[in-house]
């Protein structure tokens, strides 16, 4: 279920009107190649995270394969996208809740950082409570928009006249352009999944949970986004589609208008609050545990190894609560387009993230081959991993034809090759120091 809803957020419910405006019906084309992007590189993440459970994930893996440079690098780069995102997501809360109640938006978003505050100090469980029943939600409401919109297609709804397959005509108005347009549009839709590596680590077997969250997840999220672009692009027109600014606005809420349902906008913005803040718990989360990965491994001060009674890394947990209450602080300071700021960065993040993981899979596979501890294995090695890896550099190439996509790459490419050079001194620095003493474990043990 926190797989399922790490990766269905605001972004499905406000944003997939955009790529379906750039490249039309098409866009399923799009999905789908996106989609298979995603089965395969959480494939391969699940292969190492299955075989050696960390709550560094990715970052641990690098390390493995190409060093302590890498696993600073990649890590530290996830750690600052997601803060980024965090801030994003408590900014979208907060202005929609503050509507609701004619306050500041500062003012929810700040009584929601105490309150997930509580929630990450305690024991994991009620983090993992939390998530649960947020991702239900979520399930439940796109479960029921896809049920509803089948019967409108299919003519149920006696006051909707259904369109049939007319929208789908023509399938691609922009031809190849349009397709590659969209595929920049929702490329990074699934981003998010990842977590459920992290997550894995602190359960109670971390490689059964790693190896049937991931097997099972990558499908069903495939099945919600595509499936749901089917019903949006064929109930309404394309010329009505586009960056939806509120709840209202949604395809989403369209939709479900068409069934004559009451109060579907309020009901939206209520799903949409609470997907914004449960992808803000799990930022939480997620930082705090690469904190601790990267105090366990020399990339941080080391007071952030310190766990409490309840296996919870307190330290580490602060130190990212310190940055949720920053980010509501901007919301008061910062400037007017903060969302968009934050969010320009994210894509270029996970295009590197997303490649790291590709290599490290290719070059740890024959090591997890001689411990005999796979229990996930990708397909076709390493035919498939080298033909995503080259789909990943496509997408990057592809990035760099378009203005504010190329910003965002140039960018995260001179903050990783910045982090890497700092990562060499660094590594350099803590092997002189620990010369002539027993060299630290080679492998991070999970949280639990």
């Amino acid at each position: 279920m926190m797989g399922l809803g790490s990766a269905v957020g605001a972004g499905l419910f406000l944003g997939s009107g955009v790529g379906i405006q750039a490249a039309g019906p098409a866009v399923l084309i799009s999905y789908v190649v996106a989609g298979i992007l995603v089965i395969f590189v959480m494939r391969m993440l699940g292969e190492l995270a299955a075989a050696r459970p960390a709550s560094g994930t990715f970052a641990t893996y690098a390390r493995q394969a190409f060093g302590d440079w890498a696993g600073f690098s990649l890590g530290w780069l996830y750690w600052f996208m997601l803060i980024m995102v965090m801030g994003a997501e408590i900014t979208g809360a907060g202005g929609i809740m503050g509507k609701w109640f004619g306050v500041e938006p500062w003012i929810p978003g700040l009584i929601a950082v105490v309150a997930f505050s509580v929630v990450n100090l305690f024991a994991v469980r009620g983090f993992g409570e939390f998530e649960y029943w947020f991702a239900f939600i979520k399930v439940a409401v796109i479960i029921g928009f896809l049920v509803i919109g089948v019967g409108l297609w299919l003519g149920l709804f006696p006051q909707f006249d259904t369109p049939g397959l007319s929208n789908f005509s023509p399938f691609a108005p922009k031809g190849i352009s349009g397709i590659a347009a969209g595929l920049l549009a929702v490329a990074f839709a699934f981003g998010g999944i990842e977590i459920i590596t992290i997550a894995a680590a602190e359960s109670e077997e971390p490689s059964h949970s790693i190896a049937s969250a991931v097997r099972a997840v990558i499908w069903r999220i495939s099945i919600f986004y595509i499936g749901a672009i089917v019903i949006i692009t064929a109930l309404l027109p394309l010329d009505s589609l586009g960056e939806a600014e509120s709840a209202a606005e949604s395809p989403f809420t369209r939709v479900l208008s068409l069934a004559h349902i009451p109060g579907v906008a309020t009901f939206m913005e209520f799903i949409i609050v609470m997907a914004l803040l449960s992808a803000f718990n799990a930022q939480i989360y997620a930082t705090s545990r690469l904190m601790y990965s990267f105090s366990y491994n020399g990339y941080a001060p080391h007071v952030f190894t310190k766990v409490s009674r309840g296996q919870v890394p307190i330290y580490a947990v602060l130190c990212s609560l310190v940055f949720a209450f920053i980010s509501v602080a901007l919301q008061v300071w910062g400037p007017e387009n903060l969302i968009e700021i934050l969010f320009n960065a994210v894509g270029g993040a996970l295009l590197v993230i997303w490649g790291m993981i590709v290599l490290s899979q290719i070059r740890l596979r024959p090591q997890l081959e001689r411990e005999g501890s796979l229990q996930v294995r990708m397909w076709a090695y390493p035919v498939l991993p080298w033909i995503t890896f080259l789909m990943i550099v496509g997408l990057g190439i592809l990035m760099l034809t378009d203005e504010t996509a190329a910003r965002q790459v140039i960018t995260v490419a001179g903050f990783f090759l910045a982090l890497s050079l700092l990562g060499l001194v660094i590594t350099k620095a803590n092997a002189r120091r620990s010369a002539g003493t027993k060299n630290r474990p080679q492998r991070e043990e999970a949280l639990g």
